[in-house]
Parts: C-alpha cells; sequence; structure tokens
C-alpha cells in the first residue's frame, strides 16, 4: 500500500509541475489562434503523463531498457496527440474564418448565410444567431426605406400644400394693403379661413411628431363608448349638414373602455371628417360600437365607392391622400396617420377594408375590465 501511495505522489507531482507550465503557456497564448490553444493543451497532456511516469520510473529504480520502452511509448503518443490536435485546430479555425467571412455582408447591406459543411455545435449556434440577427436587420432596413420614402413623400405633401394657402395670403394682404380689393370684409374671412387651415396642419404635424417620438402623453379614463360616439358626432354633424351628409348612430353600445377622452375623440372626429368629405351629398355615413370577445370594435362606414385594393395597405401611411378624387380639400395626409398612432399607444389596432359603395375603418380597442 505504501508503494501505491508513493507511485501516486511521484506521478502527481511530475504531471503537476507539466500542468503548471502548460498553464503559464495557456496564459501566453491567449489572444492567439484556437489551433495554438489546442496544440498546447495536448501538449500538456502528453507532458504530464510523460513525467509522471518518469517519475514513477526514477523513484522505482527501472533498468535503462525500461526506461527507453517507456519514453518511447510515451514519445509517440505525443506525436499522434499533437498531429491529432493540430487537424482539429486548423479545422476550427477554418470554420471561424468562413463563418467570419460570411458575416462581412452585415456591413455592405447583404444578408447572411451560414457557411456549407459540418461546424462544432458552438459555432453551428452562432450561425443561427447570426442568421437570425440579419434577418432582423433585413426587415429594419426595408423599415427605414418605408419610413425614408413616407417622409420624403410628407415634406413634398406639405410643400405643395403650404405653398398653396401661404400663396393665397400674400395676394389677399396685398390687395387688401393697396386697397383694390372689391369686397375687404369677404378677403378677411377667406384670410381667416386660410389661416385656421395652416393652424390644422401645424397642430397635426406636431402631434405626428409627439406620436413618432413616443412623447404622447395619455391619461386614461373609464368611459362609454356611447359617450365618445356621442361627441365625436355632435362636432362632426355642422360639417355634416354643410356637405348634405346624414351622420348614423348605428348599434352603439354603451361598452365602458379605459381611454384617453380626448385623444379618442380626436381618432374619431378625424375618421368622421374624412368619412363625410368623401362622401357624396345625400350620402350616409353610420358609426357603430360592439363588442368582440375582449375587444370594443369602433367602425366608421362612408359612401366614397371605396379604396382600390392595392391601395389599402397605404391608408394609415403619413402623407399618403390617394387620388385626387379622394383628396380632401384641406389636409395633408396626416389624420389617418394620428389615428393609427394614438389607437396603437392604446394597445389597439386600426384597419380598413372595402363595403359595398364604400369603406369601413375600424378602431379596435382593449374592453375595460369589468369588477
Amino acid at each position: 500500500m505504501r508503494d501505491v501511495f508513493l507511485m501516486a505522489a511521484f506521478a502527481f507531482l511530475g504531471a503537476a509541475a507539466a500542468g503548471l507550465l502548460g498553464a503559464l503557456a495557456l496564459r501566453l497564448v491567449r489572444g492567439r489562434s484556437v489551433a495554438v490553444s489546442l496544440t498546447v493543451v495536448a501538449a500538456v497532456a502528453v507532458t504530464a503523463m510523460l513525467t509522471g511516469t518518469l517519475a514513477v520510473a526514477w523513484a522505482m529504480f527501472l533498468s535503462p531498457h525500461d526506461l527507453t520502452v517507456v519514453t518511447t511509448v510515451c514519445a509517440m503518443a505525443a506525436v499522434v496527440s499533437l498531429a491529432t490536435a493540430l487537424l482539429l485546430g486548423r479545422w476550427v479555425v477554418a470554420r471561424s474564418n468562413a463563418l467570419a467571412l460570411a458575416a462581412r455582408s452585415f456591413g455592405d447591406g447583404g444578408s447572411f448565410a451560414a457557411p456549407d459543411g459540418q461546424a462544432t455545435a458552438e459555432l453551428a449556434a452562432l450561425g443561427r444567431e447570426l442568421a437570425a440577427t440579419s434577418a432582423k436587420l433585413a426587415a429594419s432596413r426595408e423599415r427605414e426605406r418605408a419610413l425614408e420614402s413616407s417622409r420624403r413623400e410628407l415634406v413634398a405633401w406639405i410643400s405643395h400644400d403650404l405653398r398653396t394657402p401661404l400663396a393665397g395670403l400674400r395676394a389677399m394682404s396685398e390687395a387688401l394693403e393697396d386697397g383694390v380689393a372689391p369686397d375687404p370684409d369677404r378677403y378677411l374671412r377667406r384670410i381667416r379661413t386660410e389661416v385656421e387651415r395652416l393652424n390644422t396642419m401645424v397642430g397635426d404635424l406636431f402631434e405626428l411628431s409627439r406620436i413618432h417620438a413616443g412623447a404622447l402623453s395619455l391619461a386614461p379614463t373609464r368611459i362609454s363608448v356611447y359617450d365618445l360616439v356621442g361627441d365625436a358626432l355632435a362636432g362632426v354633424d355642422p360639417l355634416a349638414r354643410e356637405l348634405g351628409v346624414q351622420l348614423i348612430g348605428d348599434r352603439v353600445d354603451p361598452v365602458p373602455v379605459e381611454v384617453d377622452g380626448k385623444e379618442m375623440t380626436r381618432v374619431l372626429g378625424n375618421l368622421l371628417v374624412n368619412a363625410v368629405r368623401r362622401t357624396p351629398a345625400d350620402g350616409t355615413v353610420a358609426v357603430s360600437a360592439e363588442r368582440q370577445a375582449d375587444t370594443v370594435v369602433l367602425s366608421v362606414t362612408d359612401g366614397c365607392g371605396g379604396i382600390p385594393e392595392e391601395d389599402l395597405p397605404r391608408v394609415f401611411d403619413t402623407g399618403w391622400r390617394g387620388s385626387d378624387a379622394r383628396t380632401p380639400p384641406a389636409g395633408a395626409g396626416l389624420g389617418l396617420a394620428i389615428v393609427r398612432g394614438i389607437v396603437e399607444a392604446h394597445d389597439g389596432q386600426a384597419a380598413v377594408r372595402n363595403v359595398d359603395g364604400g369603406c369601413r375603418f375600424e378602431v379596435r380597442l382593449p374592453a375595460a375590465v369589468t369588477s
């Protein structure tokens, strides 16, 4: 038993010495290729075995012949181990380089595709993560391009819409200043109308900028959709009477919702104003509100004749106004973008679809929790 203990002690001391040298070597090459690290690990393993064996052989006073045999066997094992480590290291490095080369496509605006061939589990997992990141970046680039296109379109629309009232205001003010206005009172009323139009456009731009910046501050309160619809109808009724359009509150259930009353009234007001302006005289605009499962659906149905199917996905985009025949006379294409922004801030959804003779805008909101 004592001999076994002594052999174990000598073997441990020899292997520990090799292990310490190996740890120092790994620290020195920690910034180098993984192939070098694998070679060092293999060398440490073989050296530890060799030093432990030699320590035990020296302690046991083996014959020179036996010591030579043991040393030769350990040397052959070292050669095989180092060769295997080098081959494994070169394979891992090659796979890593291929993965790095494929990842360079990120910076060039391309998509990532994992290199062909087998890889270690870690490199395969890294490839999957890079592929998922590539898909997210591609979607982000697409959203950025769409947003930039929307911004350019918005700037073009706003520039056009601002130029027209400003030119009119300048002409009318010059006529009043020169005393050549045939009806000064009419000119003043017209100036007031144009100023209100500009004020509305600036207000819409400010509201939209708050929505896009995530600075829209909401003060939710428990309110019945019946009251919301009633307030919105009362606000739009004068315009409907002027244009000869009939407003109908169809199936408005008194369902409670937790919303910001002011902002949601603006949502319904924008939808109703658009519907009234797009509906021909003697037409009808219907408003309904009903509960569906855990949501409340508010809808506004007009008689505009429908929206082309290819335009439906763009209806809520900033600056979109469709064909000239359906463009409101006073607007910059911001109303529906504001509608979507406010509704989404309430964790809701805004949608539109065609119906017979017109289109139906729907606002889906979470229903208030009943106690």
